[in-house]
Formats: structure tokens, C-alpha cells, sequence
């Protein structure tokens, strides 16, 4: 994809976390022209020298043509898109397109998704899989739910976030398959811990087990990802454990409504909360094996080996 394909639409970001920072930095850097928005402006500000213009409020974005929102929770959504210096609280003011990557209820989006139509926007969920760190590497995907006109004229830009875009229906359907992929995050992540922790209770070092796992069959991006954290005890975050156990009852609250049973999801979102009680908070959630391996009478020492995350750049 060339640059003149991205030269099209001026663009709006809300939301400079870890992740909306990235991304924003990445649709700057394939030379899109591009406006943010940030509670705490000092985070927003690093990306000026980028060419990004900094605004005070997400009114200020309603004439751009797409606005990108990423924010932590479902109330954060509705907050910046109808609150009083919202995104649509300027009457007759909107943008053309409104894209959110946040991973909300479908309750939520759909509620979203009307107050933009009241106001004349599209709106797109297209909740992301992948970090900062996939992020950089060209590697985030996306899923997209809404109007097939909007996703079509919105597809170069999510297309340039990373590796490969989603489209799957009007809607809301984005919203529960994100859920649904979140969830398998943290049953995997619990189940790659337990048998990390076994293997190495009988004696294996953990980099010489995850090496096979990772060249084996039931080796995975996620685990290839995972390895370096698992191996040299690196919890620094990319997903928390606060934010995996608001996912685990986003689905479990949509398998109940679905009547769906989810023993397996319903036992993990346990084994999170009692790692928040555990005081493992501002972390990654891959210090699911640190927990496991208190479990397990294991105690961890890191191993200190160069190891690869499989994020080898495809920017």
C-alpha cells in the first residue's frame, strides 16, 4: 500500500494509551494527516514532532472525515463521543466515519452507534488483537462490524494499523467475536502456565519446553509471544489482569444471555481475580504462571536466556 491511498481523509484519534498511542503513531507514519485528542494532554503531546496536531477537546475533531476512538471501558466511549465536550455535542457537527477499537459491550456499541447516527455519522466497532508490540511490528488485526460503505472507504486505514482486517457483518458482531477471542486469551494463558509450571517442576528448563511447544503443532503466535515473558519473568504490561477480567465477564455475561455453557472460562476468570487479589494489578497477565507457581510450591527464578516473541517487524 502506497502513501497516496492514505492522502484521502483527515483523520482523528481519541485515546493515547499504550495502544492507541501506537496505533496513531503508525497511520502518522505511513503519512496520514492526523488530529489527537488525549484526557492527559502530555500524552498526546510526543506525537506532534510526528506531524500530529494536538487538540483540548474530542469536539474539536467533529469536521475531520474518520475518527479513530480507543479508550479503556464502555463508559469512556460514550463519555468522549456524547459528554460535553464530546466528539458529537456540536449540533449539525460530525465526522463522516467514526471507527472504535476499544474492546466494549455490545450494549454499549450499539448505543454508540446510535448516538452517531443521530447525528449522521457511521460508525464501525472494529475491536484489535495484539499490543503495542504487535502494533510496531505491523502484526495487529482487526475485526470490523457496521455499514459495508463505510468499512470499504475506511479499509486503507485500518488496513495500514497492521497485519490483516475482518469484516464480519453489520452491526455489532465485531463486539462478541473480540470477546470471544479475549476469552481463549485467558483460558490459554492459564493452561500454558500450568503446563510451563509442570514441565519444570520435573526438572525442564522453561525455555528448552516452550522452544519445543513453540516449533510443535500446538505452538502459536501467542505462545512464541509469551515465551520471553514465561522465560525471563518480565511481567511489564501489555494486557493487564484488571483488563482480562473485565473481557472474561463481558463473555460470560454473553454466554449467559446466549445460555452457553463456559466451565472453562468461568474457572479462569476465578484464577484472575484471585491474581488482582494477589496484588499482581499493574502487570501483564502472563504473571498467571508466577501464581500458578506459588500453587505448585514452584519458586521462579528468571532465566536470563535471549529468547525471540515471534514480532518480527512486517512494517
Amino acid at each position: 500500500m502506497t502513501n497516496a491511498t492514505l492522502d484521502k481523509h483527515k483523520l482523528g484519534w481519541i485515546g493515547l494509551g499504550r495502544m492507541g498511542f501506537s496505533m496513531a503513531s503508525r497511520l502518522l507514519k505511513r503519512g496520514c494527516e492526523l488530529a489527537a485528542y488525549n484526557r492527559t494532554r502530555s500524552k498526546a503531546e510526543p506525537l506532534a514532532p510526528l506531524g500530529a496536531e494536538i487538540v483540548s477537546a474530542p469536539a474539536e475533531l467533529a469536521e475531520r472525515d474518520i475518527v479513530f476512538t480507543m479508550v479503556s471501558a464502555s463508559p469512556d466511549l460514550l463519555e468522549v463521543l456524547s459528554g460535553p465536550a464530546g466528539l458529537l455535542s456540536r449540533k449539525g457537527k460530525a465526522p463522516k466515519i467514526i471507527i472504535d477499537c476499544s474492546t466494549v459491550s455490545q450494549e454499549a456499541s450499539a448505543e454508540a452507534r446510535a448516538r452517531a447516527a443521530a447525528a449522521g455519522a457511521a460508525f464501525l466497532a472494529a475491536p484489535v488483537s495484539g499490543n503495542a508490540k504487535a502494533v510496531k511490528a505491523g502484526r495487529l488485526s482487526l475485526v470490523v462490524s457496521g455499514p459495508k460503505t463505510a468499512y470499504a472507504e475506511a479499509e486503507p486505514y485500518l488496513a495500514a494499523l497492521g497485519q490483516g482486517v475482518s469484516y464480519v457483518g453489520e452491526g455489532e458482531r465485531a463486539r462478541i467475536v473480540k470477546i470471544c477471542h479475549n476469552v481463549l486469551l485467558g483460558v490459554l494463558a492459564q493452561s500454558l502456565a500450568e503446563i510451563t509450571v509442570l514441565a519444570e517442576k520435573a526438572g525442564v528448563k522453561r525455555h528448552d519446553f516452550l522452544d519445543f511447544v513453540n516449533k510443535s503443532v500446538l505452538g502459536s503466535a501467542f505462545s512464541r509471544y509469551k515465551t520471553p515473558a514465561f522465560v525471563n519473568l518480565d511481567f511489564t504490561p501489555t494486557f493487564t489482569p484488571v483488563l482480562l477480567r473485565k473481557d472474561l465477564d463481558l463473555g460470560l455475561a454473553a454466554a449467559r444471555e446466549l445460555a452457553v455453557p463456559m466451565p472453562l472460562a468461568a474457572a479462569v476468570r476465578e484464577i484472575v481475580q484471585s491474581l488482582i487479589g494477589n496484588g499482581y494489578v499493574d502487570c501483564d497477565f502472563a504473571a498467571l504462571l508466577a501464581l500458578e507457581a506459588k500453587a505448585a510450591g514452584l519458586a521462579l527464578e528468571p532465566e536470563n536466556v535471549a529468547v525471540s516473541d515471534g514480532l518480527e517487524s512486517k512494517a
